[in-house]
């Protein structure tokens, strides 16, 4: 992570736009305030990564509250299937918001975020060719890189970069249930009884439909013992094997299996953009 810092530490001043990448699922919580503070007043576009697996009312708050928050702000939901309506949108988010030098047309945009919130699928989706390494687990990019896209704008992408602690113990719990926080650093079970409290809260319909769960367990402890009979994790006795049940919450959350679904909202967690 120090690494990624001075890097863009390095190439900050060169920067027309800095293209933030964000979960959608989560956007404050994948906020690195670092990312902030190191781009000062430069024009920012965020990009909310994941779209199609977020809750759509939800993020339509979103995209207002950022651009509601400052002036400098453009902000847009991309998914992962309409390939060159995202290139048509970035470029023209960093077109409208770039103050380019005499002599140039395009802009120069760096491309930052947190781990795993997508940044390497955006590149490969602005570049139209596969040139930055996509994985389901955190912290794949591990250097710089600078590519000339076809319509003349010049962007770097850098590795993920997280700050140093994270504050706020709900907001980690939401990056490690989403996949930010690789499943080795983290505490499983508290971060499973977390997602499990969470969309039993707040998306019953969607969970008591994917897991054929008739009436809602009264907590999280319930649902994932429930989750785990109807999946069959047994052990001898016909004990619930509540970690192969966390195990199917967590992944089915990730992919989307269960439905659309948004870990906060902007009218609760995000204070105005600085």
């Amino acid at each position: 992570m120090t690494k990624a810092r001075r890097l863009i530490i390095e190439a900050m001043p060169a920067q027309d736009v800095v293209i933030e990448v964000l979960d959608a699922r989560m956007p404050h919580a994948s906020q690195n305030p670092l990312i902030t503070q190191l781009r000062g007043l430069k024009p920012c576009v965020k990009v909310l990564s994941k779209s199609d697996l977020a809750d759509p009312a939800i993020t339509t708050l979103w995209l207002a509250h950022f651009e509601r928050s400052a002036a400098n702000v453009l902000a847009i939901a991309i998914t992962t299937d309409r390939e060159a309506e995202t290139r048509a949108r970035i470029a023209q988010a960093c077109g409208a918001l770039a103050k380019l030098s005499r002599g140039r047309k395009t802009a120069r945009a760096m491309i930052v975020g947190i781990p795993n919130v997508g940044k390497s699928t955006l590149v490969n989706t602005l570049a139209q060719r596969k040139i930055a390494k996509v994985g389901d687990e955190p912290a794949v990019t591990k250097g710089k890189q600078i590519i000339e896209l076809k319509n003349g704008m010049v962007v770097s992408d850098n590795p993920g970069i997280m700050w140093p602690k994270i504050e706020d113990p709900t907001a980690g719990l939401r990056l490690a249930f989403g996949g930010a926080i690789p499943d080795a650093a983290i505490d499983y079970d508290n971060v499973a009884l977390f997602g499990a409290n969470f969309v039993r809260a707040h998306y019953p319909d969607l969970v008591m439909k994917r897991y054929k769960i008739s009436e809602m367990p009264p907590d999280a402890n319930g649902l994932l013992e429930e989750i785990g009979r109807r999946r069959g994790c047994l052990q001898k006795g016909g004990k619930v094997d509540v970690r192969k049940a966390a195990d199917i919450l967590i992944h089915e959350f990730r992919t989307g299996l269960i439905g659309r679904m948004s870990l906060e909202r902007p009218d609760r967690e995000a204070p105005p953009e600085q």
